[in-house]
């Protein structure tokens, strides 16, 4: 039982790390097939040995992410993910539970182009855009409407009243093909850095602090989704001709067809002839067409039942391999990457391609000049997925893994248990020292503004900044006379470090950058202990007693306090002011008094009973549902769908836990 808990939380991290990766960073390390694979293995699992569910698992959640640049605010109605299928099979037997679920055979499928864009919805109010939000985590998503109406597909009044007053409507932003290429010509003609690809580049320019910006950026709106209580069209592909007749830009792609054989040509057919699209696409999306059907076949906590993604196989081509790279990660994790000749993938070209770990490298045996199989994984970051034995390069010039690291000379260590090789000089090896600090800095550990990834470099190199104690002992003046770091900004950067130490004992935790003690780990950690100095004590038997904390965790945390230097950082932080003991919530007054809450969801700072008991204590009364008596739903992350949509029909207000304290205080 042992091994099926660590397969659990070894995939739950997997999981987190690539959707972290792909929404934060707009990276994506693997194949949409393996990740969902990964998935896959996950629900299996979990549904297999329930005693180690988790409300909080990847496997239950949309994988998008909320920003800190942006006010975060909540759908009316939950976006949900696309569930995803690879072949015929997968697609009939699709077909076969919706026959079984409404007993009935003969119905339409509408089939839509998969844009491969960044996800926004758009809320209308008497014909006026009044507000755009990313997709989030799902229920709720940032507020880019200043950037989204740069965009001159995205009406900001409507043509036409086909719709009620008020409902949302969901699409992608993406870049055409030919506008994403003259945008990197242009930006190579002056000498800048060019953007990776389209997806990406959309993706992030809709983040863009400034909307004038965003508006130089060659962005499209396409339209594919309209949401509302109120609509009485029959049919999805009605609903996107009115949305056409109203302004909204949808592509006129689409088809109704009726059975799968239908559905199977129209796939067939824009798998040979994606490549002439004037924009990327990832897939064919299969919904059913009856609105009545889809209403009856209705949601899981994920996916719509009523549809379906196709993703079309990676392109895969042959180019030659020049050399590998060896890049070190803040763990110490000695990463292989490959770099080619350029060869063009799915309208891109690519330069590197990823090899993941020593385990790839050393199966493969590659040598100089060898040629390779690439393939864009998940259309997106490419990999080298085999070689082509009949055109290899000379035998002495296989390239060996290095037996010290790269950037420091260290030598190298790898454990039974990893895929990897790692540098085992924590402290002053460059990669991870800085690695290390941008881990302590970044929004889910303690969100300090003024030090972006750059500044941390600069610092680092001018001996200003060693370890993250060090961010506690800034000279500002020193700060202030470096190019770009005005006073303002050095003001901001001060503001920020001293509004840092007030995070709570889970922050700085996650923040330590503890190995496999990631976000989940560190809330599970802190309900158990009170203090830094409980945790310095306990052995590993204990720790791995401990509900998702496995072995491998365990032994992670037993290993850091036994090393000296370690500590010595901790004192360091100590002594800075930080957090290192659970801080009891519980007040007592009548703020509260007669106010009924509902709660729902995972927390970010405090446990449910710890928001509970503190409701209580201050006046006010806990439901379990959702009535026309209820003042507020306190909505964490993975909030139950069908409260989330109760409250929005009564008018409950939605708040946070960070609200909640307000009202107390």
């Amino acid at each position: 039982m042992s091994e099926v808990k660590s397969r659990i939380l070894e995939l739950r991290n997997l999981i987190i790390e690539h959707n972290h990766n792909y929404y934060d960073l707009d990276k994506n390390l693997i194949s949409d097939f393996e990740y969902d694979n990964l998935i896959n293995e996950l629900i299996k699992l979990e549904n297999q040995y329930p005693e180690f569910q988790d409300q909080n698992s990847p496997s239950r959640r949309v994988g998008g992410g909320l920003s800190d640049k942006f006010n975060s605010e909540s759908h009316i109605f939950q976006m949900y993910s696309l569930d995803n299928t690879y072949s015929d099979t997968e697609l009939e037997t699709w077909f076969n539970r919706i026959v079984k679920l409404i007993q009935v055979d003969d119905f339409e499928f509408c089939c839509e182009l998969k844009y491969d864009g960044a996800s926004v919805n758009l809320l209308y109010e008497d014909g006026q855009l009044v507000r755009a939000l990313t997709r989030g985590d799902g229920y709720q998503g940032d507020n880019i409407t200043n950037n989204l109406k740069t965009i001159n597909s995205i009406p900001l009044k409507l043509k036409n009243k086909f719709f009620p007053n008020k409902f949302e409507i969901r699409g992608e932003i993406i870049i055409p093909s030919d506008a994403f290429n003259s945008l990197n010509e242009k930006r190579k003609q002056i000498g800048l850095p060019l953007f990776m690809n389209p997806r990406n580049t959309a993706s992030g320019s809709i983040k863009l602090l400034d909307s004038k910006e965003v508006a130089r950026r060659p962005l499209e709106c396409f339209l594919y989704s309209v949401v509302s209580n109120d609509i009485s069209i029959n049919n999805h592909s009605e609903l996107l001709d009115s949305a056409r007749n109203m302004g909204f830009n949808v592509p006129n792609y689409e088809k109704v067809v009726k059975g799968l054989d239908g559905v199977k040509k129209y796939i067939k057919y824009w798998d040979i002839n994606r490549q002439n699209l004037p924009f990327e696409i990832d897939g064919i999306v299969i919904k059913v067409n009856s609105i009545k059907y889809q209403k009856k076949l209705g949601f899981t906590s994920k996916f719509p039942r009523w549809a379906i993604s196709y993703k079309f196989k990676a392109q895969n081509v042959v180019t030659k391999l020049k050399s590998i790279s060896f890049h070190v990660g803040r763990t110490g994790a000695i990463t292989p990457v490959a770099n080619l000749e350029p060869v063009l993938i799915s309208g891109s070209t690519v330069k590197r391609a990823s090899l993941h770990s020593f385990d790839q490298m050393n199966k493969l045996k590659l040598r100089v000049n060898d040629s390779i199989f690439v393939e864009k994984g998940g259309e997106i970051i490419p990999k080298i997925t085999g070689i082509d034995n009949t055109n290899r390069g000379l035998e002495e010039d296989e390239i060996p893994f290095p037996v010290n690291c790269p950037e420091c000379n260290t030598k190298l260590i790898k454990l039974e248990s990893e895929a990897n090789f790692f540098c085992t000089n924590t402290m002053n090896c460059r990669p991870q020292a800085i690695g290390k600090i941008q881990h302590f800095v970044s929004r889910k550990a303690m969100n300090i503004d003024g030090l972006g990834d750059e500044t941390i470099k600069l610092l680092y190199d001018k001996h200003h900044l060693k370890d993250i104690s060090d961010i506690y002992n800034l000279d500002y003046d020193m700060i202030s006379k470096i190019e770009g770091h005005a006073e303002k900004s050095v003001e901001n950067l001060k503001n920020g470090i001293e509004e840092s130490k007030k995070k709570p004992f889970q922050k700085v935790l996650f923040g330590m950058g503890i190995r496999y003690v990631g976000e989940s780990a560190s809330k599970t950690l802190i309900n158990q202990i009170k203090s830094i100095d409980e945790l310095k004590k306990l052995d590993v038997e204990y720790l791995s007693s401990i509900d998702e904390i496995g072995d491998k965790t365990a032994n992670s945390i037993v290993d850091f306090f036994k090393n000296d230097l370690n500590l010595d950082l901790v004192n360091r932080l100590i002594s800075s002011g930080l957090n290192f003991t659970q801080v009891d919530l519980v007040n007592s007054s009548h703020s509260l008094s007669n106010l009924i809450f509902v709660i729902s969801g995972v927390f970010e700072n405090h446990s449910r009973e710890e928001l509970k008991s503190l409701i209580e204590k201050n006046g006010g009364k806990i439901s379990s549902s959702i009535s026309s008596k209820t003042n507020y739903l306190l909505a964490g992350k993975n909030i139950g769908p069908s409260k989330f949509n109760k409250a929005n029909e009564l008018g409950v207000p939605v708040i946070n836990e960070v609200s909640l304290i307000d009202l107390i205080s």
